[in-house]
């Protein structure tokens, strides 16, 4: 493996403290990772083998921490420290609890989680939660079309959408329409911009393969959409910013970092095709990366 740079983008060196080091392996498609601080744990998908697996940092030990997960995706932690997941197979943003069971919390456009004669969501991707506790996800259809990420289905509203949910009210709204197939998202540091990855080109749906920027109005929408970085080889999936507003992303040979301006500042290598990522470690200074089959984790100079 080469070092923390490559030819494909600048000099690293000041980000990462090493190559990225894989820690577990064993899934079939790898994806959604969240750190667990209390108990120094990365709990992340299997979606195709339809479980949820479990890293103990303390030991190193990989275990199977759920079964029959519905094909969960992304996740993330609200306010409270709960963890938040999308499910492809439910096609619902839920709670997921430290003994496996699942609480719904909207699978509807009309904000409900229930039966209740409104389109529902296609299969909910990636989730983030705002300063205010609301929940953003993006809203693909990758659980019905992708043999083994779901239940086949139709794409009940007519697209793919970012959404805006506010569980104190139920009240969900479509905040992005203008994208082929959002994936990934992150909020800058200040939750003034808006990025999400748009990953079409990787199952024909279009020639998307970019991270698009937005700015988020004080009544929460997005506006003056555009084009950030265009990624290759391969899509963005996974994005996050870091304290510094420097976005990092998945591609297919690694992890690519921008500056927030969309200057590309360097890449770094993985071996395989790297999912989605997440801040974590004991000490702060670890990004644990999902990619096809395994488990990495890149050391940071800094926190994230």
């Amino acid at each position: 493996m080469s070092s923390a740079s490559d030819a494909a983008g600048g000099d690293l060196s000041d980000l990462l403290a090493g190559p990225a080091e894989r820690v577990a392996t064993g899934a079939s498609w790898a994806e959604g990772p969240v750190w667990l601080a209390d108990v120094e744990q990365v709990w992340f998908s299997d979606i195709k083998g339809n479980r949820i697996l479990c890293f103990d940092e303390p030991t190193g030990q990989l275990r199977e921490q759920v079964t029959g997960a519905e094909y969960s995706n992304g996740r993330t932690l609200d306010r409270d420290g709960r963890i938040v997941q999308c499910s492809h197979g439910r096609r619902r943003v839920e709670l997921l609890h430290r003994d496996g069971s699942t609480t719904g919390l909207v699978s509807h456009v009309d904000g409900s989680d229930g039966s209740t004669g409104a389109a529902r969501l296609n299969s909910p991707n990636d989730v983030v939660v705002a300063q205010d506790g609301a929940l953003w996800f993006t809203d693909p259809a990758y659980g019905l079309q992708s043999p083994g990420e779901g239940h086949a289905g139709d794409l009940e509203y007519g697209g793919c959408h970012v959404f805006r949910f506010d569980p104190a009210t139920g009240d969900l709204h479509a905040v992005i329409t203008d994208m082929t197939r959002p994936n990934g998202l992150a909020f800058a540091p200040d939750e003034s911009l808006l990025y999400v990855a748009d990953s079409a080109r990787a199952q024909g749906h279009g020639p998307e393969h970019g991270i698009r920027i937005y700015e988020v109005t004080a009544d929460h929408r997005c506006v003056n959409g555009r084009t950030l970085a265009e990624i290759d080889p391969g899509v963005p999936d996974g994005i996050r910013v870091d304290r510094h507003g420097r976005i990092w992303s998945s591609r297919a040979d690694g992890v690519v970092v921008y500056a927030p301006d969309g200057t590309l500042l360097g890449s770094t290598p993985v071996p395989e095709t790297v999912a989605n990522l997440c801040p974590g470690g004991a000490d702060g200074r670890s990004l644990y990366l999902t990619a096809t089959t395994s488990l990495y984790r890149l050391r940071l100079t800094e926190p994230f």
